[in-house]
Formats: structure tokens, sequence, C-alpha cells
């Protein structure tokens, strides 16, 4: 396949203009062999043409608009206050005075708050024992993102009929996958029986798209199943890179819980208007993604004949937008080693600089829930916790489909009231967090 890779927003922004009213993208073959393989209806990430565009439009109603997220924000706020509650409880038995490694707390987190948001409903994750359906549910996620790698570079027909391990395990985990949405399937169905219609209430993006939209009920279990496998990883890598940056910048750190303390006073408990309230915080979103992108590049097909840098580039090419090589582009981002949100609150344009959850229609479906989610657990946390971690020194990443650490930094969490009690002012790293 011939490709031509790009990273300058300028040049982006020429991708934009070219894309056409229906955006193509790349498809992931393997994901796609196995809808084929099992029967499955595609969910519109798997999709392209006009029938993308209309199941589009459709979901972006119930999950991208501000409407959308005015709803099942509350939802998500309610997981982060449990997750607190959970970190709490984790202190006082004396498990969150040394440091640990957060990532599987941070992926029960994830999938907790995914499930919320499109089902209404709890896993149950933060209790001690999480439920063996949920813990087989993680496990499929994890295995079929990492059975993926292989199978990006091998020819689907030919793996299917060899039968090899990778693709016998792809299947196997995506059959978990949406078997675990069958039964949520069920279980809101049968919930909705015994409820008066003149009694619902707002349950989740899958009640609404159910009772609200056109879209066969196929459709939709398509695109709240790769909803939730989307948003788990994206968030919880999100937020540990997140966590570590603020926990090695304790000066950005404080600046960053003053800020959010004073919009949750302001905002009395309008959900919305906290989330409106923090400039600083999205700041700091928008540059972890820039240093730690979860995808490495973004796909379009132009649409139309294009020319970029004196380059012509014939309709129907892939063209490849670098987000990992256009955030630490000195000549876009001064310093771009640094950690640093106070970039993104100036004056000056930042258009095709931040595209990591991509760019126009095709933009990322789940990202205003991945926004929202981020937000509201790094204003929970930062209220109550001061993060500190020994390490310095950078992280090492890898790609294993996406962006990760190769070696996730230990964290540690103290009560804000009881700082100066807390033991952890009697470790090894006190220095550090005085200095």
């Amino acid at each position: 396949m011939e490709t031509v890779n790009i990273y300058l927003p300028k040049d982006i922004a020429l991708l934009f203009q070219s894309e056409g009213s229906l955006p193509k993208r790349m498809m992931l073959d393997a994901w796609v062999a196995h809808r084929e393989y099992r029967n499955q209806q595609r969910g519109i990430f798997l999709m392209n043409g006009e029938q993308w565009r209309k199941d589009r439009l459709v979901l972006n109603k119930e999950v991208i608009s501000p409407i959308a997220v005015s709803k099942f924000a509350p939802l998500l706020e309610a997981v982060t206050l449990d997750f607190t509650r959970y970190i709490d409880q984790r202190l006082e038995a004396g498990d969150g005075v040394t440091e640990v490694n957060m990532m599987p707390d941070l992926f029960r987190f994830a999938l907790e708050s995914s499930f919320q948001m499109l089902y209404g409903e709890r896993l149950g994750l933060f209790a001690d024992q999480a439920c063996p359906s949920s813990e087989r549910f993680i496990r499929a996620i994890e295995k079929m993102l990492s059975t993926t790698i292989p199978l990006l570079h091998l020819p689907v027909k030919l793996v299917k009929w060899l039968n090899i391990k990778p693709w016998r395990d792809h299947v196997a985990a995506w059959d978990t996958i949406f078997e675990h949405t069958d039964q949520c399937i069920q279980r809101f169905s049968q919930k909705m029986k015994n409820v008066p219609e003149a009694q619902w209430q707002y349950s989740g993006i899958f009640a609404e798209l159910l009772l609200h939209s056109k879209l066969p009920l196929d459709t939709i279990k398509a695109n709240v199943t790769d909803l939730m496998v989307g948003s788990v990883d994206t968030t919880a890598h999100s937020l540990l890179f997140t966590l570590f940056e603020l926990a090695r910048n304790q000066t950005l750190q404080s600046t960053l819980r003053t800020e959010v303390t004073a919009a949750y006073q302001e905002a009395h408990g309008d959900v919305c208007k906290l989330l409106r309230s923090v400039p600083l915080l999205r700041g700091a979103i928008k540059e972890t993604l820039r240093l730690y992108p979860v995808g490495l590049t973004l796909q379009r097909y132009a649409a139309k004949d294009m020319v970029i840098q004196n380059y012509h580039i014939p309709a129907g090419t892939v063209v490849q937008a670098g987000i990992y090589s256009l955030g630490r582009n000195p000549e876009i981002f001064p310093d771009p080693e640094s950690y640093d949100p106070r970039r993104w609150l100036t004056s000056e344009s930042t258009h095709f600089q931040a595209i990591s959850f991509g760019f126009g229609m095709r933009q990322c479906i789940g990202r205003r829930a991945a926004e929202t989610e981020i937000s509201l657990f790094l204003i929970h946390i930062l209220r109550k916790f001061q993060i500190v971690t020994r390490s310095k020194a950078d992280v090492k990443l890898i790609y294993a489909f996406i962006v990760m650490l190769n070696d996730p930094p230990l964290l540690a969490f103290r009560p804000i009231d009881l700082q100066e009690q807390s033991v952890l002012t009697k470790g090894p790293y006190c220095s550090q967090l005085q200095a």
C-alpha cells in the first residue's frame, strides 16, 4: 500500500479540506473479518460511505452533542466519587501509603465509567473482588488488543485459512466482548419491562438509542460495543500519563488544585458548569494527549487530488497524519519534551495541533465522553489527594496497537487535609516533595 505521511498543522488542514462529504478511513481488517465471520453488524468505526454518514448523524445526537454530555456527565461523576472513596478506604487500610502501579485500578475505573455511561449500570469493579464475568470481560479486551498487532501485518484470508493462534484468540476475545454486550442488553430489556413508560429516566446512551433513535438493534449493539472497547484503554492510559506528570510537577499540581477547588465551589453541583470552569485542566488533558497520544497516526483517503508542499497526491491515496510526530515537533511546540498545559491557553491559533481525537466528521465519536470522564476524575482526585512519585525520569513508551507505557511509574496518594501528618512525609522522597 502506498501512503503519504504528513505532520504539519497546515498540511493536516489541507487534508481536512480534501476529505469530502464522506470521509474515508482505513479499516482494521481483522476486526472486520470477525464481524463477517460471526455475521455481526459493523459499527461506524468499521464503516465508510453513505451508510456510515447516516448512522453517524444519529449517534452524534446521543453521544457527542452538548445535550448528550449534560445527560451522561452526572453518571460519570458518580463513578468518580465512588473511586475517591475507594482510594480513601485503601489509605485507611494502609495500602495507599506506598507507591503502587495504578494501571489496574485506572483500567477498572475506565471500564466502570464506560459501563455506567452506556448502560446506566455498575459492574462493581471497586469491590475487593470483582465478579468473574467482569474480570473475563477485562481479559478479553486485553487479548483482543494484543492479537490485533500481528494481524495488522498478515493477510486476513491467509490467517483464517491457516487458522493460526492469534486469529483464534482474536475471535474468542471478540466473542466474549459481544457476549458481554448481549448480557447487558438482556438485563436492560428485562428492567424496562418492569418500568412504566411515564417513569423512564435517563439510563445511559444505549437506552436513549434504543428508545429514541431509528437505528436497528444490531446497529446499536455494534456501536455501543465499539464505544466500550475504544474508551477503556484510551481513558486509562491518558489518566496514568496525566497523574504521573502532575506527580513529578508539584507546582503545576498545586495550581490545578486551586483552579478545580474554586470551580467546584462556584458550580454548586452543576456538572456542566464545573467542566466549563477549568481551562487549565482542559489544557492539561490536551498536553497529555500531545506528549502521549493513544494512536501514532490517523488516516484518511484523499477524496480529490491534493498538492502539499509541491507534492501531487492523487485522489484515493491514503494520507497519514502523524499525531506523535506533530506533538514532538519543536517548530510547532517550543520545548516539546516539557509538560506545560499553559501552552494551550494562548490567544494564538492552535488549529490542527490537537488531533489525538481526529478532526471533522470522522473525529472520534467518544471524544466528549472521554474528555468528560478524564476531567471529572482529575477534578475530584485533585480536590482530595496529592499525587506523589519518586520517579522524575521520562517514561519509556512502546507501541502495542496503542501507545502505552513499557514500565508504568509507581504513584501514591495522600489526603490533602492530612498532608502534614501523612506518613509519606517520612518517606524516601520527602525532600523532593518539599523542594
